[in-house]
Formats: C-alpha cells, structure tokens, sequence
C-alpha cells in the first residue's frame, strides 16, 4: 500500500512542481491569442472552457495502452511501476506539453509541420509519412481492442463490433469536434473515472486479493519477467501510452485548436499526461495483485491482456460494476480512436493545404483512411501492435527533438526535452538493433553501444544546427 500510494503522490507532486517548472522554462504568454480565437471555424478550431479540454485531451491520449501496456509491462515486476512514474514526470508529461503549446505558438499546426519548422524539411518529410503510419496503426488497434473486448462481453461475433465502431469513427472524423466529442467526451470521462476509482477501492479493500503480495524494495529494480524477456529495452517500448508516448503528439494539437489561454496549457497538456500515468499506474497494480504475482499474472493473460481485464473487473467488482469498469475500458480505446482517425484527416489537410470547413473535402480525406484501416484489421493484432508499439516510441523521439531544437533555438534550458529525448533514442535504436522480430537481432551489448553512439551524434547534430537561431533562420530557409 505504502509503494502504491508513494507512486500516486509523486505523479500528483511531479504536476505541481516538475510541471510548474516545465511552463516556466517555456515561458507562457497570457495576453496572446490563441488559434482557437485567430482562426476560429466552427469545425476544428472552437474555443471551450479549461475543464473540457482538459477532459477531451486525456480521453484523447487514454487509449487502450495506459492499460494493456502497463498490463504487459508487469510482467517485468514493479520496476514498471517506476518507469511509469519517472518517465511520465520527466518525458512523457514534458513531452505532451511542448507538443500542445508549440501548436499552440504556431497556428495549431501538428507534429510534422512543427518538426519541419524546428528540425528542417527532412524532418518534416519524414514525420509526414511516419505520423499518418502510427495514426492508421492506432486507429486499427483501438478498433479491434474495444471490439474484442465487446465480443467477449455479449458472446455477438467481433465483426459486428467491428462496423458498428467503423461507423462512429467515420461520423466522428468529419462533424465539428464541439458536436460529439465536446458533447460525449464529459460522460466518458465520468465513466473512466468510476473504473479507476472503483477498481482501486475494490482491490484495497478485497480481502482476497493483497496490493503487490510478495514484493520488497529490491524487486523495484529487478527484472522478473518468467518468459525470460530483456527489461532493456523491452520494458520501454512495452509501457509507452502512461509513461511517453508519441501518439500524443499527434493528438496535443487537436486541443491546441481549443485552447482558450497559454496559461491553461499545463493543466490541460501536462495535467492530462499525469493523468493517464495515475491510469497506467492503476493497471499495473491490479496485474500484479489480482493474479498474485508475474507468474500467475503470466498464466492468467494467456498472451492477451484483455483477459486480465475481464477477470480483474468482474472479479473485483462483480458482474455489474465489472460490466461498467469493463465498459470504461473499451470507451478509452474508442475515444482515442476517433481522435486518431482526425488528426490524419487534418495532417494530409496541411500537406495537401486543403480547407476543411466543406463536408466533401473532409470526406474526400477521411475515406481513403478508413478505407485503409478497414484492410488493416485483417492483420493479426499481435504484430499490428508490435509495429504500434516501435511506431510510437520513434514518433515520441522526433517529438522530444522538435521541442529540444525549439529550446536551443531561444537560449532557453534545453535540458528538460534533450535529456528525454537521448534516452529514448537510444531505446529505440537499442531495440530495433537487438530485436530479431522487427530488427537485426544483433547481440544486446552490441546494440545498446550503438545506440548510444548514434544518440551522441544526433545530439551534436541538433545542438549545432539549432543553438541560438531563433525562429526567423530554420534550415528551409538557409
């Protein structure tokens, strides 16, 4: 209990000190206009109050990886407990803020124009392509998730789910964001925080299950995977969504869009991060306690984490309260999903500089995606989410650069993006050179020196191109 609440309060600590710190450092602007007042449309640009956005953007980013991501990275032991705190005070929170407040200085513009503008066109051309791969990635995984779990809950077949959540998406993707996603989203928000309340109360007070049975300090750093999986770098590529997570980057934006002040930006970017740790943290939790430890949490998922979902919540909970903590978790999912399906339409929008205040040029957009992600539910999601899960840690790299880059340009304390930024480039690289299913499989020793070299040179690299040039001299226009 008292490992459980520590890891609550540094989350709740990191957002009032780490993240006042973080705001400081990029220095808001109270009297600026943002782009929800300078380019208002009535369909993506729309002002709305701090407290919903704040709630859109953490149903935004809380797909179904601050849940099945922590549940798989449990399996490592509680050292997932602490890279879910650590790393969503110092990269993952850092992270969603700049990419919320750099769309906030610059029109409302997504991850790819930004990194154009701070890292130079070869950047921008890359995150163009990258972005719109991890949007249609997301979007596949956060359809068959919720449809798998909804199958599971009714015996009806998975297809069924399937188009009935297609359908949503596409209506979501094209209609003003103040229409369904304003107007549901408060709902769900509730409904989310009955599953994380709910399920924590329960498991506290059960007497049949105890929070963490068997673990001392040292098993906070000790890897106790029972398949024998590398905690380096596996585990940071496992737990993305609750501890950094790329696909924010590509959602930060939507709520730039919305923004009413600079000054809500932390509550609203940060805060929401710190929030899906709280989540991540919840579900780690409950994986390690209900089934007794990694070993029998091992044999209770049977390779789907979905499974841990169903019997943690009705066992919990019972058959209705597990029904409705069951029914948070596939809201998550399909919140995250329609978002995800938007940003594509709007990130092809800005390469294609197409308006999108006309219904025809929206769907001309939003079909060919769906048409897409459609062809992609046929792949087994085990590799899609392998693919996802490389996809979204290389976005949250470019991301953490673009901010970096941004805080060289100004003179301002680079340190609080390039820090994150370097050790999440070398897991990525570590990990794409050491894994024999989406890598070389070269020996792990060999990949993570590489690793750190490549991250030293990309570092000199951004540092030399980038200190103390302000926003007028960027590389597209030496």
């Amino acid at each position: 209990m008292m490992w459980f609440l520590m890891c609550i309060g540094l989350l709740l600590g990191g957002y009032f000190i780490y993240g006042k710190f973080v705001e400081k450092v990029f220095g808001i602007n109270e009297a600026r206009q943002t782009p929800a007042f300078t380019k208002t449309d009535g369909v993506d640009f729309v002002p709305m109050s701090k407290g919903k956005v704040y709630l859109i953007q953490l149903l935004n980013i809380a797909g179904v990886g601050p849940i099945f991501g922590p549940i798989l990275g449990a399996l490592y032991g509680p050292a997932a407990m602490l890279w879910i705190v650590f790393g969503c005070i110092f990269a993952g929170a850092v992270h969603d803020y700049f990419s919320g407040m750099l769309s906030v200085r610059n029109n409302g513009q997504s991850v790819p124009n930004l990194a154009g503008k701070y890292l130079g066109k070869s950047a921008k051309h890359f995150m163009n392509v990258f972005a719109i791969i991890l949007l249609l990635l997301v979007g596949v995984v956060f359809i068959s998730a919720p449809a798998g779990l909804l199958g599971k809950l009714t015996g009806w077949d998975v297809s069924i789910f399937l188009g009935f959540i297609f359908a949503y998406y596409l209506i979501a993707t094209i209609v003003p964001v103040d229409k369904i996603i304003g107007r549901l989203y408060p709902f769900f928000g509730a409904l989310l925080l009955f599953m994380s309340v709910g399920l924590t109360i329960a498991l506290i007070v059960s007497s049949e299950h105890t929070l963490l049975p068997g673990f001392s300090a040292g098993d906070f750093l000790t890897n106790l995977n029972p398949n024998d999986m590398p905690l380096w770098p596996a585990l940071f590529i496992t737990i993305a969504c609750g501890a950094v997570s790329g696909f924010h980057a590509t959602q930060s934006p939507l709520m730039a869009r919305c923004v009413e002040n600079e000054s809500n930006g932390r509550f609203v970017f940060y805060g929401a991060m710190i929030g899906e740790g709280v989540i991540a943290l919840i579900w780690c939790a409950i994986a390690l306690s209900f089934f007794g430890g990694v070993a029998g949490l091992n044999e209770g998922m049977a390779g789907n984490p979905a499974n841990v979902v169903y019997e943690a919540s009705t066992g919990l909970l019972g058959a209705v309260g597990g029904f409705m903590a069951i029914l948070g978790v596939i809201v998550l999912p399909i919140t995250s999903g329609d978002t995800a399906f938007r940003s594509a339409r709007l990130i092809l929008a800005e390469f294609f500089k197409m308006p999108q205040t006309a219904l025809p040029k929206r769907l001309m957009l939003a079909i060919p995606l769906f048409i897409m992600g459609a062809i992609l539910t046929q792949v087994d999601f085990g590799v899609i989410w392998r693919y996802f899960g490389v996809a979204n840690q290389t976005t949250a790299v470019m991301m953490l650069w673009t901010a970096s880059a941004y805080l060289l340009r100004h003179n301002k304390f680079h340190w609080i993006c390039t820090i994150p930024a370097m050790f999440m480039t070398t897991v990525v690289i570590s990990f794409l050179l050491s894994s024999e299913k989406l890598g070389a499989g070269l020996p792990m020793t060999l990949s993570t020196v590489a690793g750190i070299v490549a991250t030293l040179v990309i570092t000199a690299l951004v540092v030399v191109k980038t200190k103390g040039k302000g926003e007028d001299v960027l590389p597209e226009e030496a």
